[in-house]
């Protein structure tokens, strides 16, 4: 399987566990959207494609998009889903909405919804720290306190605290929501992250 050998040995937060996942929230929000079985059918491809391409993933996005597509034209999709494919895993993530939110389809809002979901609340958390841990960076540090008037694509993409993360993303989620159940579902779990961050503070205060 194409994806399983792209990320079956994923050791940031971004295997297949993680896609399992984000299918089953993508399902349960296109059904309360009541979209076509064929649109669940281009959701459910978008939503396993949907890190083959990401650029913390990859030594060669170019390469990655070309063999995606190669992937989809021999699957038999038709132009049309292929364009709403390529366009939704090329556009839906966070850094490239970050100084303009990007106009997906409904088919895109619902991947990304989903795809936010899985990183936000009790999964979200432990995915910021496994990550965190894989890439060497710092589990929290007071001398880079988080700016949000420097938050650009190069600041994100280069900051090394991992609680600086919340700020940066994970709590910002629940606003950018695209459908109700995702509204939903992110209020439930930005409340749970709310809730750690608080904890996590008195615990590094030494504070009981």
């Amino acid at each position: 399987m194409f994806v399983e050998k792209k990320l079956g040995d994923d050791t940031t937060g971004h295997d297949l566990n993680h896609i399992k996942r984000v299918e089953k929230l993508a399902v349960t929000i296109a059904e309360e959207e009541q979209m076509s079985e064929a649109e669940i059918t281009v959701i459910r491809a978008a939503v396993l494609l949907h890190d083959v391409i990401d650029e913390k993933l990859t030594d060669d996005v170019a390469v990655a998009k070309q063999e995606v597509l190669e992937v989809l034209q021999q699957s038999g999709a038709t132009e049309e889903e292929i364009a709403i494919i390529r366009d939704t895993i090329e556009n839906m993530s966070y850094s490239k909405n970050l100084k303009e939110k990007y106009a997906l389809t409904k088919v895109g809002k619902i991947v990304q919804d989903a795809d936010r979901l899985d990183a936000i609340g009790a999964i979200g958390i432990a995915r910021t720290f496994y990550y965190g841990g894989s890439k060497g960076h710092a589990m929290y540090d007071d001398s880079q306190p988080f700016d949000p008037e420097k938050m650009d694509e190069t600041a994100y993409r280069t900051s090394t605290n991992v609680v600086n993360h919340f700020y940066e993303k994970l709590l910002r989620l629940e606003s950018l929501m695209n459908t109700e159940a995702g509204k939903k579902l992110a209020r439930k779990r930005t409340l749970f992250m709310e809730a750690f961050l608080k904890q996590l503070e008195l615990e590094i205060k030494g504070e009981k």
